[in-house]
């Protein structure tokens, strides 16, 4: 209810003129604001307003908002979860100016959303306290008896990027058994190797700081905004493969404004708003027309190095909320390890 109420505070709050564009996001507060300005200056007659959540928390909160929706714009979160939602028939179909522009996978069914970037997972770790030749440089690697009690792993429940990490492992299980047995036989090894389940980014950001954990699994931007920002962390990209996630948006089932919510889409997915991620938020940009000259270095790096594991996307979101369920049940604080 409360979390309702700020929503319903939001929208009706102020009385400029401008039309109120509500935008449910996880892409947290370095992204949301460069949008909100550069976007509101390009459309003066718009108020951009961002709401800052998990990729999970945002399909939950417009599930229980589809009688009365309070968000025009859902911007960033697993393809997985946002064909979840079209399923439940939550969002509207749109299909943007520059959707030819993003690769097949990136292109939801029937339009009904579209990838803004690209989210690698990837293993993280405390520069001050490791080299890069002593992090592990693969997931197995993760499970080394030496790095028992030193493992963070975001809160799984409320994270899309977690929640593809998982799946990943789960599906390789699989594919090599016909079984979850296996998958779930090596995220009870992660979880005795897990000294902490930090419930948001910031909470990991910061026990990963202070070194109460020197390994973590998590996506790729947020790291390299912490390294922008002075944070002594670095991080490699699995040797065998890793989720990448399609970061999608799409324009909520009865929004408010919806030719408002449409322009920002066709905004997000401009050139220039490309670039302009890539450059100040380390965004990977879905498009795949940007001129290589015009990408900053780390794109470049990236995609050279970058090994993208083959995801069963439709299994996921078919199958991964009853995988995270079994997870929270039975595996989580069962690994032998005893995590806070």
């Amino acid at each position: 209810m409360l979390s309702l109420l700020a929503v319903l505070g939001v929208v009706a709050c102020g009385g400029d003129g401008r039309i109120p564009l509500v935008v449910y996001s996880p892409h947290g507060r370095d992204l949301l604001r460069l949008s909100e300005a550069r976007f509101e200056a390009a459309n003066p007659g718009i108020d951009l307003r961002t709401l800052d959540m998990g990729s999970q928390e945002a399909l939950d909160r417009v599930r229980s908002e589809r009688a009365n929706p309070q968000a025009d714009v859902w911007f960033g979160g697993p393809s997985s979860l946002f064909a979840r939602a079209a399923a439940d028939s939550l969002l509207t179909a749109y299909r943007p100016s520059w959707a030819d522009a993003i690769g097949e996978e990136g292109r939801g069914q029937d339009d009904f959303y579209f990838s803004a970037y690209e989210t690698p997972a990837v293993i993280a770790y405390n520069t001050d306290a490791l080299t890069e030749e002593e992090v592990p440089h693969d997931w197995d690697g993760v499970l080394d008896p030496k790095w028992r009690g030193e493992v963070l792993i975001r809160n799984p429940i409320a994270s899309g990027t977690m929640r593809a990490i998982f799946g990943m492992i789960v599906q390789r299980g699989i594919r090599e058994t016909g079984d979850t047995a296996a998958g779930f036989e090596w995220l009870r090894r992660l979880d005795a190797q897990t000294v902490n389940y930090p419930l948001n980014p910031a909470l990991l950001h910061q026990q990963l700081l202070r070194q109460e954990g020197l390994l973590t699994l998590w996506d790729l931007p947020d790291i390299l905004v912490e390294q922008g920002r002075g944070s002594p962390f670095g991080f490699v990209l699995p040797t065998s493969g890793t989720p990448v996630i399609e970061d999608a948006i799409a324009v909520v089932r009865g929004a408010r404004h919806p030719e408002a919510a449409r322009l920002f889409i066709e905004w997000v997915g401009t050139v220039d708003a490309q670039l302009l991620a890539a450059r100040e938020v380390y965004r990977l940009p879905a498009r795949r027309d940007l001129p290589t000259d015009s990408l900053p270095q780390w794109v470049r790096d990236v995609r050279e190095h970058l090994v993208y594991e083959a995801m069963d996307w439709q299994m996921l979101a078919e199958r991964g909320a009853d995988w995270m369920t079994y997870w929270d049940r039975s595996v989580r604080g069962r690994g032998g390890s005893t995590p806070r």
